[in-house]
């Protein structure tokens, strides 16, 4: 790789350690009674004490350092006084910005004892995402992580959001490629050694409709359904991946045992 890809891989190193370092520490806060906005706090305060900056602040008049998205919210979800409950799945997206350079990664919460049918949704995003980055090299295209998600998601009897997707990452919060989550394979742009991207595929239990509510931001499931979502930045090496947003703990996928 050359000194520039090098580089580029040794900043999005360390502003994903610290994002994925923010979830960890949700981990130990996650139950019912607490608020979301409590959550925001918490990674506001650890990403701050870590000399990093939380990159959706602000980031287009988003009012808050994280998103925290419960149940139906697809994505985007603003951190409130909103109280959890027990039953309840949450995610939490934190994007740490370190020395010029982006960190984006998501995970997926219980609060206290969970339903079967949301357990089965949440191990279902989260293998979908693993098995699109499980192939990814030099010289695959966008259509083969896309269809490797849809074909496993819809084989469970779920549904690939549409309306949004991953993204390229680096010294801007969103670059370009797109990452569609759906899709045919050996379509769309080849990737390159040197890549560096999002994958963050977003799951509904029924119909893969989304709205926007009225704030602007949270969109939800059309049809109420459940929806989960996981998220890292990865990079293309010469011969195969990095995921920069791995958990040094082991907590990338719940329930998480601390």
């Amino acid at each position: 790789m050359t000194d520039n890809i090098v580089e580029a891989f040794s900043k999005t190193r360390k502003a994903g350690a610290i994002a994925s370092a923010a979830l960890d520490e949700v981990v130990k806060i996650v139950k019912p009674g607490i608020a979301t906005e409590q959550i925001d706090k918490l990674c506001f305060e650890f990403i701050n004490d870590h000399g990093a900056y939380s990159a959706p602040l602000f980031y287009r008049g988003f009012p808050k350092s994280s998103c925290v998205s419960p149940n139906h919210v697809v994505c985007h979800g603003i951190p409130r006084d909103k109280i959890l409950r027990e039953g309840d799945i949450i995610n939490v997206d934190v994007t740490v910005l370190k020395d010029g350079w982006h960190g984006d990664t998501s995970r997926m919460f219980f609060v206290g004892e969970v339903s079967t049918k949301a357990k089965k949704l949440i191990k279902t995003t989260y293998e979908s995402m693993m098995k699109s980055i499980n192939i990814l090299k030099d010289g695959i295209r966008i259509g083969d992580i896309g269809s490797t998600i849809q074909g496993y998601v819809e084989s469970k009897g779920f549904s690939v959001v549409r309306d949004f997707c991953g993204h390229g990452i680096g010294k801007n919060f969103h670059e370009e490629p797109n990452i569609l989550h759906y899709g045919d394979p050996k379509t769309g742009n080849e990737l390159k050694t040197g890549m560096i991207f999002t994958i963050e595929p977003m799951i509904n239990e029924g119909k893969y409709e989304t709205k926007i509510l009225n704030d602007g931001w949270t969109a939800v499931t059309k049809d109420k359904t459940l929806s989960a979502q996981f998220e890292h930045t990865v990079g293309i090496t010469d011969k195969s991946y990095e995921i920069f947003t791995l958990s040094k703990s082991g907590l990338d996928f719940p329930p998480y045992k601390i």
